[in-house]
Formats: structure tokens, sequence, C-alpha cells
């Protein structure tokens, strides 16, 4: 990343944009955190000397985040597989609705934009490790593939066919809907599911449409993938039903239009959904309570 520089410190300043690299590589935000203090500790544990050496601290703290995160991708495949259920991304509020307690929650440094729709971030899912670092630093943050090969470790021009297999992987999804047309989609379903509209709700769904849930185990929650508009309408009001008072709200999930469902004042489920044609074509329910840490307002 150079040498010959006169900066003896990691400028603070850095943290935004590393925890915005960090959640977008692994879609969590305590792994984040984590990746980011590993690199700011291993910037820290650098002799003094050598810190002067390195032109750019933020570039430097980019690779090891990148490189820290390189390793949390290999070992994921083998925690989720003990995963009680499906494993969904964190899902990120509004800037003015999560909580702003004391200290540096992640969620207050992350910029929220197309990057990290749930939709996005479960394609992100899909892709190789490998991939998904070249994919995310080079597409997303534009960094130079010489950049990425020496978190890889393999040639830039390898990397950029890493970038090339993921893209094609996007390239199968299909464009985000405008957040208005995707709003009005979504107040119609909270419309229905609060009124327990079977009828409406199916014809809000796609006949193909998926919902998937992440309670972790620590909730109860379906745990494979419901298929199906009208199997997901049916289960949607058999919900309503269970939990009398339950209240749904209107709210940005990571940066487009979603639902809130609260019961007795508390969060209990962040749902994000994907629309196409003015019908929803993808849910996903959020119930697993140690990802809905930045929904929870301080009293």
């Amino acid at each position: 990343m150079g040498t010959a520089g006169t900066s003896t410190d990691a400028p603070a300043g850095e943290r935004r944009q590393l925890i915005n690299v960090a959640y977008r590589l692994l879609g969590s935000l305590a792994e984040s955190e984590d990746a980011v203090q590993e690199a700011y500790a291993r910037w820290y544990a650098l002799p003094r000397s050598r810190r002067d050496e390195i032109v750019s601290p933020g570039a430097w703290l980019t690779t090891v985040t990148g490189r820290v995160c390189l390793d949390v991708l290999g070992s994921a495949r083998a925690r989720r597989e003990r995963y009680v259920g499906a494993w969904l991304p964190d899902p990120l509020p509004d800037h003015t609705e999560w909580n702003h307690g004391p200290g540096t929650d992640p969620a207050d440094q992350l910029i929220l934009d197309e990057s990290v729709t749930m939709a996005f971030l479960v394609v992100l899912e899909s892709m190789t490790p490998a991939e998904r670092v070249a994919f995310v630093l080079h597409d997303v943050f534009r960094y130079p593939f010489a950049e990425i090969a020496g978190i890889l470790g393999r040639t830039p021009a390898a990397c950029k066919q890493l970038a090339a297999s993921a893209r094609r992987r996007v390239r199968v999804a299909r464009a985000p809907v405008t957040a208005i047309g995707q709003a009005d989609v979504v107040r119609q379903v909270k419309e229905a599911w609060e009124t327990r509209n079977i009828a409406a709700l199916v014809e809000l769904l796609d006949p193909a449409a998926v919902m998937t849930a992440d309670g972790g185990g620590l909730v109860g929650t379906v745990l494979h993938p419901i298929e199906g508009g009208t199997r997901i309408a049916q289960y949607m009001v058999a919900i309503a039903d269970r939990a009398p008072g339950l209240e749904l709200l209107e709210r940005s999930v990571n940066g487009v239009p979603g639902l809130v469902a609260q019961h007795a004042g508390a969060v209990m489920t962040v749902a994000a959904f994907d629309v196409a044609d003015g019908r929803v074509t993808r849910i996903w329910a959020v119930r697993n309570p140690e990802k809905l840490g930045p929904w929870v307002r301080d009293a």
C-alpha cells in the first residue's frame, strides 16, 4: 500500500468506510464490527516506524479488513450449517429509526444505498468468498484489481475474472423496483395483513413468491422457506390470528420500503420485500432478536 509516508496514526475517520465495506462483505453488523476492530488492532500492533512508512493508512486498513472478512466468509458455510433455520443478513433501519445508544454502534456508520438492499445482499450470499470480495471491493467501492489481488492472494487478472463471475450472478437478479412503486405495494400488503384478507394478499403476492424467515433458533418461526403466494398469505393471516395486538409499521428496511411488526411496543419482526410488476416476489422476515438491536429505541 506504499511506503515513505509521514502518517503516524490511522485516521479515525476511516472507520465509517471500513464498516461499510465489512457489512457488504459479511451481512452482519456484529461480525463487521469485529473485523474492523481486528484491523485497527493490527494497525496499532505495528511498530511506530512501520506505521510511519505507510503512505495510506486507510488503504492499509481496508486491505486488512478485507483479509479478515475473507477468513470469516471462509468459515461462514460451516457456521451457517449449524444455524437453526435460514440465515439472513442483519436488517438496517433508516438513520432516523435506529437506536442511538452510547458508544459506536456500527449501524450508525452505514450508508444505505442499492448495495445494501436485502435482495442484493442475498445475491451476495450466493457467491464464493473470493467472488464476493472481488465484486464488492471493485464494483461497489471501485478498488483497483491490483489492490484486491493483495487481499485475495491472486493475480489481478484472476480477480477480474472473479468479479465478472459475480457480476453475472447479479445480472440474473432483476433490477430493483423504485422505492415509490415498492412503497405502494408494501402499504397494500400491510392493509391486507391487518384485515386478515387472504384474497387481497394472494392478489398482491406473485404465485411463485417465496418467504424466508430467520429466527436463529431463539424465537419461533418457520425453519424452511414458504413457497407460493397462497401458502404465504395463509401463513401471514395465521400469524396475525395468533398474535392479537400485533402492530404493523411501514419502515425503511435496508434503504427500501418494508414492514416492522411490533407487539406491546417491542419489535418482533423486520420484513424486507422484493417487488416485480406490482407483486411481491420475495419476503425476508428477520425475527432473530440478536439481529434487531438497531431497531430497539432507548427508553
